[in-house]
């Protein structure tokens, strides 16, 4: 049984460019049947303009999953839902967090906590579009705004427009001076900001991202009267630690082997290779699942090594398989 959107944001994977695509997906899922998967970041533009499947279609198998959306033009996020609608995806996610220079030079991502009143027009023509809630990912403020004063009044002028679910990034973002790896690491962390926020606005649905890096600090967070919480790169990372097992946040009992994982990818890789794609674009989100576990060096080194040569395929991988058997 699958999560259902509603309740499925009690722990998500965050949205992470490069990282977060379809195959990754898919690989996540495998291990929780209950969190939010979110995509990477896609731009309003480049759905209007662009290659429409290639940046939309997914699996059936990755549901519950968001789409995140970068932009600022109300018109063109409205156009860029309405296009993406006919995919059902359970979610669409507005970035207000992105601190990336790119992101800047587009007036789109944290460069938004500076015009409150520009993303409430753009959630609204975005929800004129959606049949699915439309949330919004943000900081607790950019630069030199007081996060105290700014925040909550960001969350009230973009729920007067009708967003009812808010995913904070604990962190301000400094749009001058610091790359986004520094962004993500050198911005002290408010979580006390975060929780006064849900006990300021305890109407919206409030989750929290930044810093988290293992179930039980989630949980910790969830006792404490958060609606959920959002993990990035620990989930990609050391996936197995953080998604087997994490369904018991629902008190759901579904932690498979990882071994089982990557036999249940085999199908999914046998079609991808079938349709002409490269062992790579999928063993690379798959680095990591035997961390802290014998042989994963092992795994690593064979799958970094020959995934991406020609005619790599699923020999490869029971290859890389045995290195964890061996060892274990």
């Amino acid at each position: 049984m699958h999560a259902t959107p509603q309740t499925a944001h009690r722990l998500s994977v965050a949205p992470m460019m490069d990282w977060t695509d379809r195959h990754c997906r898919v690989f996540h899922r495998l291990m929780t049947r209950r969190a939010m998967l979110y995509t990477e970041m896609v731009t309003a533009p480049a759905i209007v303009h662009g290659p429409k499947s290639r940046l939309l279609d997914y699996s059936a198998v990755e549901h519950p999953v968001a789409l995140q959306l970068g932009g600022s033009d109300p018109g063109e996020l409205a156009q860029a839902v309405q296009i993406a609608r006919p995919w059902g995806y359970d979610e669409i996610n507005l970035n207000c967090g992105c601190p990336s220079d790119r992101v800047q030079s587009g007036c789109f991502g944290a460069v938004l906590m500076e015009r409150p009143a520009l993303v409430a027009d753009c959630v609204k023509a975005m929800q004129d579009q959606a049949d699915v809630p439309v949330t919004v990912k943000c900081r607790i403020g950019v630069d030199d705004q007081d996060p105290c004063r700014v925040l909550p009044s960001f969350l009230e002028t973009v729920s007067a427009a009708g967003v009812r679910h808010f995913i904070i990034h604990a962190r301000k973002a400094w749009l001058q001076g610091l790359s986004p790896k520094e962004n993500r690491e050198i911005p002290p962390l408010d979580y006390d900001l975060v929780l006064r926020m849900k006990a300021e606005f305890p109407h919206l649905t409030i989750c929290l991202n930044g810093g988290v890096t293992t179930l039980d600090q989630a949980k910790a967070f969830l006792d404490q009267g958060l609606d959920g919480v959002v993990i990035g790169r620990a989930a990609y990372h050391d996936p197995a630690s953080v998604l087997i097992g994490a369904d018991a946040l629902w008190g759901e009992d579904h932690a498979p082997d990882p071994h089982t994982v990557v036999e249940a990818m085999k199908p999914y890789v046998a079609a991808h290779l079938q349709s002409g794609g490269r062992l790579h674009q999928i063993t690379r989100h798959m680095l990591g699942l035997f961390t802290g576990r014998p042989g994963a060096r092992g795994w690593r080194r064979v799958l970094s090594e020959g995934a991406s040569r020609p005619g790599a395929g699923l020999a490869l991988l029971d290859q890389a398989l045995a290195e964890v058997s061996v060892a274990a």
